[in-house]
């Protein structure tokens, strides 16, 4: 399958997104709700039917792991840079420092099973696992003086991590569920990335664009084109191929996340440039992320 055919029918499903909450006249409140439905239900069941009926070679998978983890921390303290190189009030910096690390996971589950298949859901699950709770981590702490949130509740509690714990301890041990279980998994997780698609084309916001350019620039630029530069040099470092090398690189070049927004609008950050972030490298990866692929050989 080429980049084009794999790349162009995610966007249209995200453009989709913003003509529904555009010109369908759907009430406000059905937004956050569908966000919920694919976080809490589609999207853990696509995880954990993933996982558990993927043999998952954890030795294997190491090298990849510390990849990923290496360039999830060079973000964060990219992130933290901007504090000192444009001076935005606390308030904006704390919500914006989210940009240089946190991944769409819809985009990416998406792009990883049109290019390795089961093979490529899996191992961005795997990695998900592992690199939520580090962003969370980090997004939260940063956050936290303008709340009075239990993030290590919320972290712990996470349906991403749950889903994808349970499905590697259900690999690792050999379970499987009952087969009328099993479909029911299959079913919602076929729903689940249109849902997830559709549900991010419809959280893209404008608010923020003319406010802080420095900083909502940086944010994004470091998202798209640094830390993916980064990640590719880590993998060829620690001598990553084929799907393992491709899942590392396509992580670090996903659009930001709109959990990122969510979660600065609860905890007080400023909204309208994390907004504007997660709009603009959204549309702005529909070129990067082709870029990314191709040079990937892909």
């Amino acid at each position: 399958m080429s980049v084009a055919q794999i790349i162009i029918p995610i966007f249209l499903l995200i453009l989709l997104g913003v003509a529904m909450r555009r010109w369908f006249g759907l009430r406000e409140d059905f937004w956050p709700q569908l966000d919920q439905l694919v976080y809490y239900v589609f999207f853990p069941a696509l995880l954990f039917g993933t996982l558990s009926h993927f043999n998952i070679d954890l030795g294997a998978a190491t090298p990849m792991l510390m990849v990923t983890t290496l360039f999830m921390c060079s973000g964060i303290a990219l992130g933290y840079v901007a504090k000192y190189l444009f001076h935005a009030p606390a308030k904006v910096y704390s919500a914006t420092f989210q940009s240089s690390f946190r991944f769409n996971s819809y985009v990416g589950l998406a792009i990883a099973g049109g290019l390795h298949g089961q093979t490529g859901l899996a191992a961005i699950g795997l990695l998900m696992g592992f690199m939520v709770p580090l962003a969370n981590v980090a997004s939260v702490l940063m956050l936290a003086r303008h709340s009075e949130s239990h993030w290590l509740k919320e972290i712990l509690l996470n349906p991403l991590i749950v889903a994808t714990a349970g499905g590697i301890v259900f690999s690792i041990a050999g379970w499987h569920l009952p087969k009328m279980f099993d479909a029911t998994l299959g079913l919602l997780a076929q729903a689940s990335l249109p849902m997830g698609l559709i549900a991010v084309g419809a959280g893209l916001r404008m608010q923020g664009l003319h406010s802080h350019p420095g900083t909502l620039w940086y944010g994004v630029a470091v998202k798209l084109l640094m830390l993916p530069a980064i990640a590719w040099g880590l993998a060829v470092a620690f001598k990553l191929n084929g799907a393992y090398f491709h899942i590392a690189v396509l992580l670090a070049a996903l659009p930001v996340s709109t959990v990122a927004y969510v979660l600065a609008k609860r905890m007080g950050g400023d909204g309208d440039t994390i907004a504007a972030q997660v709009m603009l490298s959204t549309l702005l990866s529909a070129l990067t992320l082709p870029l990314w692929l191709l040079l990937m050989g892909l």
